[in-house]
């Protein structure tokens, strides 16, 4: 049994479920349990504050977590990185007051910045030898240039609403962050195959979102041009038709591309262009 920490609540908890669901591994934490193991997949998820995972993973109280690369670097745990997985991504970014008139690094020397994330804060402070004064502070760190307890904040930035709400600018991203699969340094072999087992599920799901299976119908003489549209994993399928100088292609295209794809396809002559959804993508 592989046991892994996920954070308890939000937006990465959200996304961690829904890796789970989308892999066919049924965990059911209806009743807010502490520790809750799968119905069909020999792992166990022990729910954690984020900033608890890295430190319960290094310990070997968890195997495995799924962890904002934010704690992993502001814990400096030894945990290794096992797997970047592309979802709850943001940005660890200074911010000061809007009417305030931003000269530079040099411009923190003096002043007080309020935080959650002293470690990798102070670390940024000495590379550049600003002396700065570092408050910590757990909860709303984005308050504290109004309410007079700092001058600026070093706190994570996702769409920037919130620096907006608090009259406050971002002026340097110190670190961008995403979710991280972090592993034990000492996992057994039998852990490790069921971790493995567990990634290849994930990629599975993540190879395909985004993208589309396009199959259509095009004369044998626009073949060429057309796999030069639609490279595919590979290459396009290409199958012959019954009616002459016609044949199906078969390929998979990024759904971001997909209208102006369907426009030149249209324009080589393709016909019967039917555009259905991946489930998953086994590469």
């Amino acid at each position: 049994m592989l046991r892994i920490a996920v954070q308890a609540k939000g937006r990465l908890y959200e996304e961690t479920m829904l890796m789970f669901a989308e892999s066919s591994i049924k965990v059911d934490n209806a009743k807010r349990m502490l520790l809750v193991p799968a119905k069909n997949f020999p792992v166990e998820v022990l729910f954690l504050r984020d900033d608890d995972i890295p430190q319960a993973v290094a310990s070997g109280i968890a195997d495995v977590g799924v962890v904002g690369e934010n704690e992993y670097v502001e814990k400096n745990e030894r945990a290794n990185i096992v797997k970047r997985l592309d979802f709850s991504k943001c940005r660890l970014s200074l911010a000061i007051p809007k009417s305030i008139d931003y000269t530079g690094v040099k411009w923190f020397n003096g002043k007080k910045i309020a935080t959650s994330y002293p470690h990798i804060l102070n670390e940024f402070l000495k590379k550049n030898n600003i002396s700065s004064e570092v408050h910590v502070i757990t909860g709303s760190v984005e308050i504290a240039p109004g309410i007079g307890l700092a001058d600026a904040i070093f706190d994570i930035v996702s769409s920037g609403s919130t620096l907006v709400s608090n009259n406050l600018k971002e002026v340097e991203v110190l670190m961008k962050s995403e979710a991280l699969m972090i592993a034990n340094k000492s996992l057994s072999k039998e852990k490790k195959e069921i971790l493995d087992e567990l990634l290849f599920r994930f990629d599975s799901y993540k190879n395909a979102e985004g993208k589309k299976y396009i199959i259509l119908n095009i004369p044998n003489d626009k073949i060429d041009a057309v796999c030069k549209l639609l490279p595919g994993m590979k290459a396009p399928t290409v199958t012959p038709l019954v009616e002459q100088g016609w044949s199906s292609l078969q390929s998979v295209i990024e759904e971001k591309t997909f209208w102006d794809i369907i426009s030149k396809l249209k324009a080589l002559g393709a016909e019967g262009i039917l555009v259905v959804p991946i489930e998953k993508m086994i590469l």
